[in-house]
């Protein structure tokens, strides 16, 4: 019995399938224009088996996957998977692509949560397009921050901080610090969204940028605290979608 946990996230599409007696299987397929073309990716990678896998989706498109079992939140999910990674009592911090979220464990149980859903910065995409606009990668954007100086970039709009960006690049600012300013400004607004919702236990990075040793830095000084993360990170609401599978038992359907 295969247990499949599917996270469709606006950037990225996170797959995690636990086997008793088997390497657990991680994978990830970019999103793309459509979740459901996406989804039916995954089904084939998988060649998923109705009668003999249970499936939980989870995420943006989780409603794509037509072939779950179940439907669960993506709060519920990653408050599984990072309590399985980080432990019971912790504040998991997700920083996907299109929203933040903190969210409180206790007990291996979602207490609290708290999201910022009505604007990009402070996600995963507000770096994506300034990297966009440096002409550089995100991986290269971190590559280009770290040991550099920031310049700051205080608007609290998408549209209007690449504008700020356009003018220090016609300004002559350094690369390197002008990416520096983009990365600040994403652990600046991350940071703030965590000191209104309060840290309780230990602080874990999950979602794309906990990949990033330098975006942890940032965030773990404006904290005040030290941030963990995990080389499963980037899948803890997958991860948590195949543990809720795997606790279904035989009344799952």
């Amino acid at each position: 019995m295969r247990y499949i946990g599917i996270d469709i996230g606006s950037t990225a599409s996170k797959t995690v399938v636990l086997e008793d007696g088997k390497e657990d299987i991680c994978f990830t397929l970019p999103t793309g224009w459509s979740g459901k073309e996406t989804a039916m990716a995954i089904c084939k990678k998988l060649d998923a088996d109705k009668d003999g896998d249970r499936i939980v989706a989870t995420g943006y498109g989780r409603v794509c996957v037509d072939y779950a079992d179940k439907i669960v939140t993506e709060i519920t999910c990653h408050g599984r998977g990072g309590s399985q990674l980080f432990g019971t009592d912790c504040t998991i911090i997700d920083v996907g692509g299109q929203d933040t979220k903190v969210i409180t464990v206790s007990g291996g149980t979602v207490t609290d949560f708290l999201m910022n859903d009505k604007c990009s910065a402070g996600t995963g995409k507000f770096l994506e397009i300034m990297a966009g606009r440096l002409g550089a990668t995100m991986e290269e954007l971190f590559a280009l921050a770290e040991g550099s100086d920031p310049v700051p970039i205080s608007s609290m709009c998408t549209v209007f901080a690449e504008s700020e960006v356009i003018s220090h690049i016609g300004s002559g600012e350094k690369r390197g610090d002008i990416a520096a300013g983009v990365v600040d400004s994403v652990a600046s607004r991350v940071a703030g969204l965590c000191t209104r919702h309060g840290i309780r236990g230990k602080a874990a990075l999950t979602g794309g940028l906990c990949n990033s040793p330098y975006f942890i830095q940032r965030l773990s000084e404006k904290l005040g605290v030290p941030v963990e993360t995990h080389s499963m990170g980037r899948y803890a609401g997958a991860l948590g979608a195949a543990l809720i599978a795997r606790q279904g038992g035989k009344s799952f359907r």
